[in-house]
């Protein structure tokens, strides 16, 4: 059996019932904390202790190219992918800054750019091909080209898990990958296209139906019916390694934090091959991406934030630690209504 369709490590419900009891006894109203109790609850059930970490945060973007760039579905060009790569490295990159800021670990993995990027202490190359083929003309990878990305991405967990981190987050790269996104929600959850797509880099409005029908034609034209063929068929570089990733990190118990659209979509995907994983994905932000919505609604996540980022890279999600951080230190270091002396509700 292949890797990824191996169990998730045991998520312990038993320790996330146990600190909901906890959350009762502090001094607060039950439920008042909102979305931040229950964080700090399912981390508990995550970490199997009632009382969860959250200090070592490790970061990792996976960069590729798109083919289908080369139908006009992106403002931008392609070697924006290469020039980013070099800006997450040199630390100018919003991620870098952020990841500065909460002290993580941070890499950068080349799964695919179509310009060679050049060798860097940060920057790990793990380059499959210069991109990807043209999604709307072949499948996007061969399945070894997908398998290899699924394998960078659980060499990924594999350093996370070395690193002994608490949380990971997953960042993308690549130039048109919204295309390849939008794509793959539209295949997997039998959706129009039209009311996924947007406009990712900064696309007008005028080219989206252009947009919309490239990704009808590419789904019709694949007919790809399992998550692995419509990965393979319409996927990036990228977005497989942050699939393998995602799923390397919930078997090794590593809690994963979502970005954005790009990310929503890995998880979606990352959850169609391997159910077990659900636990473990936290989500963090819904991006101003209009497909993103319905991504997060077919997952049934609860994003911790809505503030209009539609950045990538990542972002979101490491601005949303510092919302799950406060989460861990209030339910770890509040008063519980005896310590404080402070009378309870009247049953």
């Amino acid at each position: 059996m292949a890797w990824y369709l191996n169990n998730a490590a045991p998520f312990h419900s038993d320790v996330e019932q146990q600190a909901q009891q906890y959350q009762l006894t502090l001094t607060k109203p039950p439920g008042a904390l909102g979305q931040l109790e229950q964080v700090a609850t399912r981390l508990a059930g995550c970490q199997g202790q009632v009382h969860p970490e959250l200090n070592n945060i490790f970061i990792s973007i996976f960069a590729g190219d798109h083919g289908v760039a080369n139908q006009g579905v992106s403002a931008f060009p392609q070697a924006v992918t290469t020039e980013m790569v070099k800006n997450f490295a040199q630390g100018g990159a919003a991620i870098s800054v952020l990841a500065r800021q909460l002290k993580a670990q941070f890499e950068v993995v080349n799964l695919g750019t179509v310009f060679e990027v050049a060798p860097h202490t940060q920057i790990i190359n793990a380059r499959i091909a210069p991109g990807t083929q043209d999604l709307s003309q072949v499948p996007a990878m061969t399945r070894e080209q997908l398998e290899e990305a699924l394998a960078e991405g659980l060499a990924a967990a594999n350093r996370a898990k070395d690193m002994a981190c608490e949380l990971f987050i997953g960042g993308e790269m690549g130039i048109a990958n919204t295309t390849s996104a939008s794509a793959l929600a539209a295949a997997y959850l039998k959706m129009p296209a039209a009311d996924l797509v947007g406009p990712g880099t900064g696309l007008t409005e005028d080219k989206l139906p252009m947009k919309a029908q490239i990704i009808e034609d590419a789904i019709a034209l694949h007919n790809a019916q399992t998550p692995l063929d419509q990965l393979q068929c319409l996927g990036g570089f990228e977005i497989a390694g942050l699939v393998g990733a995602y799923i390397g990190c919930a078997q090794m118990g590593v809690p994963v934090l979502v970005d954005g659209f790009i990310s929503s979509a890995a998880a979606l995907m990352a959850q169609a091959i391997n159910p077990s994983i659900s636990p473990w994905l936290f989500y963090s932000h819904q991006s101003h991406e209009p497909g993103h919505q319905k991504v997060l609604a077919a997952l049934n996540a609860q994003p911790l934030l809505n503030i209009g980022m539609r950045l990538g890279e990542g972002s979101g999600a490491a601005v949303v630690v510092s919302l799950m951080q406060s989460a861990v230190a209030l339910h770890n270091q509040m008063a519980t209504f005896s310590q404080a002396g402070v009378s309870e509700a009247e049953e």
